[in-house]
């Protein structure tokens, strides 16, 4: 490589959505629209769970979790892109840069890992109903969500650390809309290849693990769900898990297709396009999925409307 053309840098250019800048106002709008109902839909669930005693469960205290991590880290993506489809400066300091992909990174990590405490939840609740308050106890909820995070801020420590070893890039330009590990490593001048080991392996391990406890726990539902007798039983208990397993997949396949394979030559494009799903539109698609599926959700909803109409 030629060391001529590498230098420390202040700050980076996101290039964005930059290479079609036609789409500038039908992309803005089009984030605009999914940010307004990412903020709107998991702060109104949050605020839901909150009010409404019927939903003081440990499926809603995970799912209140879930909207919060949501909205975190769509908030700590999606405005530095509108921003950046409006303005022609596209620069972020280098402090800036290593902020957000420090936030985003251990929001998803612990999205990753709470998606499967969220489905041993659910087959605790679907195999044991009459235990389930008591199994998953308020103190053990507790321990569980601050593993996710806990897990999210040291993954993400490890990540930063060894990326602010670099001490040069051939180019301060990222083709991404914002900085994820990938783009940043391949425009390193260093030996990288550490960072995109330790990359490969951490993504692999979390998504090993929490894909088999997600596996496994649907396998016993699916069990359990067959045995039951009642055809009312198994359609509600089809619905809440068919909610959580949508959710799943697509956030998921994202992650699996971006970091959970050797480096190649894929486009750094398509790159772009898969992670707009699991950094813009999951976020979105959560509230969304986890309300109009769900029963007491819509009932919660419906009587606190209620309330604030007729007082």
């Amino acid at each position: 490589m030629d060391e001529k053309n590498c230098t420390a840098v202040t700050d980076f250019i996101l290039l964005g959505f930059s290479d079609a800048p036609e789409l500038r106002v039908f992309l803005f709008l089009l984030f605009l629209s999914i940010y307004g109902v990412t903020v709107w839909g998991n702060l109104g669930m949050i605020a839901l769970i909150q009010v409404s005693s019927r939903l003081h469960t440990p499926m809603y205290f995970f799912l209140s979790h879930l909207s919060f991590v949501d909205f975190c880290y769509s908030t700590t993506i999606t405005p530095k892109i509108l921003a950046n489809i409006l303005n022609e400066d596209k620069a972020i300091s280098f402090l800036e840069c290593a902020v957000q992909f420090y936030l985003f990174c251990t929001f998803v990590v612990t999205e990753v890992i709470l998606l499967a405490v969220m489905a041993y939840d659910r087959f605790v609740a679907i195999s044991d109903p009459l235990l389930y308050m008591i199994t998953m106890s308020r103190n053990l909820c507790v321990e569980l969500v601050s593993c996710c995070y806990l897990n999210g801020v040291v993954c993400s420590l490890i990540h930063l650390c060894l990326a602010l070893q670099i001490p040069s890039y051939r180019s301060n330009v990222i083709n991404h809309f914002f900085c994820d590990l990938p783009p940043l490593l391949s425009l390193a001048c260093s030996d990288v290849i550490v960072n995109q080991l330790v990359l490969y392996i951490v993504a692999t391990f979390y998504e090993i693990i929490t894909i088999t406890v997600i596996l496994m726990s649907y396998l016993f539902i699916l069990i359990t769900i067959l045995r039951m007798h009642s055809a009312d039983k198994r359609r509600k208990a089809f619905s809440t898990c068919a909610s959580h397993l949508t959710v799943i997949i697509v956030f998921h396949g994202t992650i699996l297709f971006i970091y959970c394979r050797p480096h190649s030559g894929n486009s750094m494009d398509t790159d772009k396009v898969a992670t707009v799903f699991y950094t813009v539109v999951i976020p979105m698609l959560n509230p969304l999925i986890y309300s109009l599926r769900n029963k007491d959700v819509k009932e919660a909803l419906r009587k606190v409307m209620s309330s604030k109409i007729l007082p």
